[in-house]
């Protein structure tokens, strides 16, 4: 039964409802604690953390108290009152990343050499292409790959929105352009004879390709490498870069929303529209009209 558990929550949850949990203990919390004890937290933690960064420990808290047995004081009108006095001071807003947009990707892509350069020029094509988190990117397999005649299908096994593993396709086709995400792959996975197990792999300063796949952390910090080589800012750039980039790429170029959701795998509008409002800030602005 601990297996399954286990498997019910994300491993990279898992790890930050544990963080929080320690975050908690480290400040003088206990489990189980009392709604006082919880909320005096809150206002603790209120002066250096995000609203979202204390209502995800607060979740996580809670679920410490509740597998063990004990009430959750989170749910009590105390710890609430303060969450919303939090929410109103500080804003509900989150850190947004910055999005990597053609036109990056295409100067990302262009000059790069050696072996990390073909892996990391794959990796940046396919991760744009298919609109893939560096998570889904991290454990994309070579099982997972199809070749065909339109170009690449991606089996997306399970990902953040799929916890329960039904799995979805990913159309991805030939490129137009040199910027090709099916030629580059094609060309990683023939020069580092990857012909199963991880697709994208660490690589060594002395060209040796381990058989381990890169990490999220490590992928993120790769794109972060490559955006600072072409002189873009490293600063609010994410392994979500590529995601959100290609949702806003598209949304410039006039595709339509359900074509991008259906590559997205959003599930629902809400997250594509505010996309949609940031690409279109510009588009027949109204004091551009008027100065």
């Amino acid at each position: 039964m601990s297996q399954y558990l286990t498997a019910a929550i994300a491993d990279n949850t898992r790890r930050a409802y544990q963080q929080d949990l320690r975050d908690f203990l480290a400040w003088g919390g206990v489990i189980p604690c009392g709604p006082e004890t919880l909320a005096a937290y809150i206002a603790d933690r209120a002066d250096t953390a995000s609203a979202h960064t204390i209502t995800r420990r607060v979740v996580g808290i809670g679920r410490a108290h509740v597998s063990q047995g004990h009430a959750d004081p989170a749910k009590t009108d105390l710890v609430r009152t303060v969450m919303r006095g939090v929410r109103r001071v500080k804003g509900t807003s989150q850190r947004q990343v910055s999005p990597l947009l053609k036109a990056d990707i295409l100067a990302m892509t262009e000059k790069t050499e050696g072996l990390r350069g073909v892996r990391d020029r794959a990796l940046i094509l396919v991760g744009f292409a298919a609109a893939l988190r560096r998570s889904e990117l991290a454990t994309l397999d070579f099982g997972d790959v199809e070749f065909v005649r339109e170009g690449l299908v991606i089996h997306l096994r399970t990902s953040k929105t799929d916890q329960e593993g039904a799995g979805r396709k990913i159309g991805v086709p030939w490129g137009r352009t040199s910027a090709c995400p099916v030629k580059a792959l094609e060309n990683w996975l023939s020069l580092a004879c990857i012909v199963e197990g991880p697709v994208f792999r660490s690589v060594t300063r002395h060209r040796r390709i381990r058989s381990s796949a890169l990490s999220a952390q490590s992928i993120a910090l790769i794109l972060k490498s490559r955006a600072s080589a072409v002189g873009l800012s490293a600063n609010n750039i994410s392994g979500h870069s590529l995601r959100s980039g290609l949702v806003t790429s598209a949304i410039q170029a006039g595709v339509a929303v359900h074509k991008i959701q259906q590559q997205t795998g959003h599930k629902s509008l809400a997250m594509l529209n505010r996309y949609i409002r940031d690409a279109s800030l510009f588009d027949s602005n109204a004091a551009g009209g008027v100065l």
